[in-house]
């Protein structure tokens, strides 16, 4: 199983969703960067499930314990490891997932990839209760990034119909984002969460789920990072966003409006601003071109589809006969993952460019 990523930073995620505990190494961490363990919780804080009928009734404090790497509150340049122990599982509740594949999850191609030997309870491997250490990750490396004046910061840009009001790409501020990020419901309008809200708990009281879009954005990224062709910084982020369950979809910039727009619509002309530097007036392309970063927002988009795991019946196959079959899920299910996604895609990003960062000067 390819757990590992590895870009000047190597990440390799470990565990399973009911297993004793879920876990992280990083590995080529610059040493003697300052953790403040107290923001990296409260950014962990932001993935954990919420006390209210938008996400799942499981209850973990994903209190993350580091065994290796860290040391008087910095790290050392050796591996580092920390792990989040899993202490409220129901796995009687898929007794019968062994045999009926739920659609829209991963039991059937998983049994076929490691011959049914896959651990299926609350998804095993594939469960989204692995982001909780990819957030962990992300937060060191946001951290780091912060010390050099690069931000990230993501909201809720849609959930089934209902839209946010969309970032800034141009003039996004510090200020904002950390705002932004500070939000109980992330999004950037009150009133616009309220109706998302609204939309999850009728679904969730159908028994039914549903999707969404997050938006991120990252200020300050020094022009000139990444390389053509498969080493772009494009490429590293779309792998490490790929590697959250349940995204369905990535565009950067204006992504799949350009399609819809003419050349000089499209094009961002460039200029030279009032202490001198090569900006661009509009910030279609996200912020990277040809791979490489312009020194202006990057901005990206991200899908989610609706939770695979509701409690509508359904028609399967059981394995164990390979008949045909009805289902009907229990458990305790998000019925959106958007709300608890917002720091995940922080958290990707943040590790994409920190790994092309270390290939900055005088970083």
């Amino acid at each position: 199983m390819s757990s590992v990523w590895n870009h000047n930073i190597s990440v390799q995620i470990f565990g399973e969703s009911h297993g004793p505990a879920i876990g992280v190494v990083m590995d080529n961490i610059p040493a003697g960067e300052y953790i403040d363990i107290d923001k990296l919780v409260e950014f962990m804080a932001r993935r954990a499930p919420k006390k209210n009928k938008t996400s799942t009734q499981r209850r973990e404090s994903d209190m993350p314990q580091i065994l290796s790497g860290f040391l008087n509150n910095k790290t050392t340049g050796t591996p580092l490891c920390a792990f989040i122990n899993n202490t409220d599982t129901h796995s009687q509740d898929y007794q019968n997932i062994s045999r009926l594949a739920r659609p829209g999850h991963a039991d059937y191609t998983g049994a076929l990839r490691y011959s049914g030997f896959n651990d299926v309870r609350g998804g095993g491997h594939f469960s989204g209760r692995l982001t909780a250490p990819l957030c962990f990750a992300g937060a060191v490396a946001g951290q780091i990034l912060e010390k050099r004046g690069i931000y990230t910061g993501a909201h809720i840009l849609e959930v089934h119909g209902v839209k946010d009001d969309s970032i800034d790409p141009i003039s996004v501020t510090r200020d904002k984002i950390v705002k932004m990020r500070g939000n109980e419901f992330p999004v950037i309008n009150e009133a616009k969460g309220k109706k998302m809200i609204a939309e999850i708990e009728k679904a969730a009281s159908f028994g039914d789920s549903v999707g969404g879009v997050v938006e991120c954005v990252s200020i300050n990224v020094p022009a000139g990072i990444g390389s053509p062709m498969f080493d772009g910084i494009e490429n590293s982020i779309a792998q490490l966003i790929f590697g959250i369950p349940a995204v369905k979809g990535l565009e950067f910039g204006v992504g799949f409006n350009s399609a819809k727009m003419l050349g000089s619509e499209n094009n961002d002309e460039f200029y030279v601003n009032e202490v001198g530097h090569v900006v661009t007036r509009t910030n279609n392309h996200g912020g990277i071109l040809g791979g490489i970063t312009s020194g202006m927002p990057i901005t990206i988009r991200v899908a989610f589809k609706p939770t695979p795991s509701i409690s509508k019946p359904q028609n399967t196959v059981d394995l164990s006969n390979m008949t045909n079959s009805t289902l009907e899920i229990k458990g305790r299910h998000d019925p959106c993952v958007v709300p608890r996604a917002v720091p995940v895609v922080e958290a990707a990003v943040n590790l994409a460019i920190l790994s092309h960062m270390l290939d900055y000067p005088n970083f």
